[in-house]
């Protein structure tokens, strides 16, 4: 029996969770960072919550006696990332990072790039004035000084209690949206200016169609850099990587 860790963090995860999970001959574990208070979670053999760091996630890979990880978080996840391939490389075990290509800008789309949420801040001041804000709850207080902008914040949990919240209205919703909404929300509340995660995906991308369509700015946030090791793009391409690790561990 193969023993598979799947961290997981995006709906592509919940998707390869249930495909690996009607896989003779795997037991499969999937593993929440618990940061959604209710979130989507997989069929199966599920935990909820962090390792510890590198050397917590070391135990819980040996004691668990795993045989292959596959990283499943979201693109933004990075610390989650980095103590993945510490790992499976100081126990010597098999790592995969499942890594859904990022949105591309096209001819008609109105983006600035930045490298962070600080950059992002910084070129919103003096240049916008209605801002939809789509990068989560965590990160939020780092906007919080721009007193002068109005901010719609979409999330899908409330703040914590210590994070400083920029002046707006917080929006309580879950993806995926559909294009028709996305542009109603830009109108109602009058938007200029969209802060956005390179996510990639379509779950969340109709706010962007929606951006160009409207001829709104996007902010983009690139992606932060990701550990070397074996990737693949989508949920078949994971599958059948697994499928070839699969074999070996079937022979007498």
């Amino acid at each position: 029996m193969l023993r598979v860790l799947i961290l997981c963090g995006t709906g592509d995860a919940t998707k390869l969770v249930a495909r690996v999970a009607n896989i003779a001959g795997i037991e499969a574990i999937a593993s929440l960072a618990g940061r959604t208070l209710a979130p989507h979670t997989p069929v199966g053999n599920v935990r909820i919550g962090g390792f510890g760091g590198v050397t917590g996630l070391v135990n819980y890979l040996q004691e668990m006696k795993i045989d292959i990880l596959i990283d499943a978080t979201h693109p933004f996840a990075h610390q989650i990332s980095e103590n993945a391939a510490a790992a499976t490389w100081e126990v010597g075990i098999p790592r995969l990072m499942v890594v859904r290509p990022p949105w591309q800008k096209l001819e008609t789309d109105n983006w600035l790039e930045v490298e962070n949420n600080r950059d992002a801040a910084n070129a919103l001041e003096n240049q916008s004035q209605r801002v939809f804000l789509t990068i989560g709850r965590q990160e939020i207080g780092t906007f919080a000084h721009l007193h002068k902008i109005w901010f719609l914040m979409r999330m899908i949990d409330h703040p914590n209690a210590d994070i400083i919240v920029p002046p707006g209205l917080i929006l309580y919703d879950r993806g995926p949206f559909t294009l028709a909404s996305e542009e109603e929300i830009l109108l109602r509340y009058n938007i200029d200016t969209i802060v956005s995660k390179n996510s990639g995906g379509s779950a969340t991308y109709p706010k962007i169609i929606a951006a160009q369509k409207l001829g709104i700015k996007v902010v983009m946030v690139k992606r932060p850099p990701v550990p070397s090791g074996e990737q693949v793009p989508d949920v078949d391409a994971a599958v059948q990587w697994l499928l070839n690790k699969l074999t070996p561990f079937q022979m007498p």
